[in-house]
């Protein structure tokens, strides 16, 4: 079980906006649980969204008028008969808070209520929520999470990422209405938080010395023929001068296969960090360079780990494990050592 500390810093590091000024307090509080964490993390980020003011779009309205407002609906208004009470139904777009992203943050919240946080936790989110009374609720089972930001609501991003991670993560109702705690983070989500953090750490840890990024590696191809092949998205890049680490972030419950009391590694991973390697490889074959491949395992509670380094066809991939258990310091030296290790640092 990953410390909830810890869970925080990574968000951190997903997130950037957590370390501004702000937020600098959350990170010295002891969370018992997930949700709490992630409550204290939008009663916060509320509080100052509510500062700058809550963020207002172009909501479309319907409704029978005796004035003119916005567009005529003709066929409506005939249906409704609403010309004999000498009203007419008009369409218009009303400028509201009412607005997609504060409705999933009123309904995410709704759902932190019925949750197992601290009983002043949830007066401080009550209070928050005042100010939203001109918001709906919605169905976050239909949520579209897909939301487009521009620079008008950018500063809605961290907080509709933590409403995703709660309302896909946190409850099950059960018979009597109340709600259950789950697994707060599965393993998908953890996963893709866990490819997030480190590939975030090494952007902002690393920022003047190795460039870091989820590059696309390009299949190197016979001839002109791409129909139907995969795209081959890495989780972290990272290169300096003529060396490159392909890195594949891994966040299993097991992080190994079994069969017949031998423990092996899960061969579709193995299969995967060559392909990169490799294809990156012919990619930078008239260039100088050094291709390395590695497997990031996140540590499990298991007695046996990989760690392991093969020479593979004149590339070297490396296995290892990061373990999310230690404190932090401990977590980042780790990483520190992989980027050092493999680019002479």
């Amino acid at each position: 079980m990953i410390p909830i500390q810890n869970i925080y810093y990574m968000l951190s590091y997903a997130f950037q906006v957590l370390n501004e000024q702000g937020y600098k307090n959350i990170a010295t509080e002891q969370f018992h649980n997930t949700a709490e964490l992630m409550a204290a993390i939008l009663e916060k980020g509320i509080s100052l969204q509510l500062k700058r003011g809550l963020g207002k779009e172009y909501i479309p309205q319907m409704e029978a008028l005796a004035s003119l407002r916005g567009k005529i609906d003709i066929a409506e208004s005939i249906k409704t008969q609403s010309m004999l009470r000498k009203q007419l139904i008009c369409t218009y777009d009303e400028f509201s808070v009412n607005s997609t992203m504060n409705r999933i943050i009123k309904s995410t919240v709704e759902l932190l209520l019925c949750s197992n946080i601290s009983k002043k936790r949830k007066k401080n989110l009550r209070k928050l929520m005042v100010y939203f009374g001109e918001v709906d609720f919605v169905d976050l089972h239909t949520v579209n999470w897909n939301v487009q930001y521009n620079r008008n609501n950018q500063t809605y991003r961290m907080l509709i990422s933590i409403c995703y991670l709660v309302v896909k993560g946190l409850m099950q109702t059960q018979s009597n209405g109340s709600k259950k705690l789950m697994d707060f983070l599965d393993e998908q989500r953890m996963c893709r938080l866990y490819e997030k953090f480190i590939l975030e750490y090494y952007r902002k840890e690393f920022k003047n010395q190795i460039a870091a990024n989820a590059s696309q590696i390009s299949w190197q191809l016979d001839n002109e023929e791409t129909a139907m092949l995969p795209v081959m998205q890495s989780d972290i890049m990272l290169q300096r001068g003529d060396r490159v680490l392909i890195i594949d972030a891994k966040y299993y419950e097991h992080s190994t296969q079994v069969q017949f009391d031998k423990h092996t590694l899960h061969s579709g991973n193995l299969y995967q960090i060559f392909t990169y390697v490799k294809n990156k490889e012919y990619e930078l074959k008239d260039k100088d360079h050094k291709v390395s491949g590695m497997l990031l395992y996140a540590k499990t509670d298991e007695e046996i780990y990989p760690n392991n380094v093969y020479q593979m066809s004149g590339n070297q991939i490396t296995v290892r494990t990061l373990d999310l258990n230690l404190p932090f310091p401990k977590i980042a030296e780790q990483l520190n050592t992989i980027a050092k290790t493999h680019f002479d640092l």
